[in-house]
């Protein structure tokens, strides 16, 4: 987990569109960064229909939500038009982002060690400073704690 007052890692991937996208595009806004494991899955789908719900009181304070998993630019796009999420999805395929922000641990599923993405939250002031940090975050109360948070 990265710490709190450090530069929040810039990455470039790719958004449900196709299109490319830099953290760095985001400077002079508030950043709401969050990891996930999987579109479509029950708790993953809580968090982010949490945030869509939410968003339009983000953007009246200033914040831009960015949703970041492995699954493929296409898995994103099918999970942004089924729960209407008017937020970016970023596919991070070769866990560059996952991996700079340190959310890519052995992880324990029905008693079998594996490897994934650990639900973390992360808040980006205006200057990419890293500003909160929160790990293993509960998917429908995370929205609403972040939310409280800037």
């Amino acid at each position: 987990m990265l710490t709190i007052g450090t530069r929040a890692p810039d990455f470039t991937l790719q958004d449900q569109n196709g299109r490319e996208r830099s953290l760095s595009e985001f400077r002079g806004q508030k950043v709401v960064l969050y990891f996930y494991s999987k579109d479509m899955t029950s708790g993953c789908t809580k968090q982010a229909c949490g945030f869509a719900e939410l968003y339009p009181q983000f953007m009246e304070k200033g914040a831009v939500v960015i949703g970041v998993s492995k699954d493929t630019a296409a898995s994103h796009k099918k999970f942004e038009e089924k729960y209407h999420l008017p937020f970016i999805l970023l596919a991070d395929p070769e866990k560059e982002a996952i991996q700079a922000y340190d959310v890519w641990k052995e992880k324990n599923m029905y008693g079998k060690a594996t490897m994934g993405v650990v639900r973390t939250t992360y808040l980006i002031d205006e200057s990419g400073v890293v500003v909160k940090a929160f790990t293993k975050v509960k998917a429908a109360e995370n929205p609403q704690q972040m939310l409280e948070e800037i």
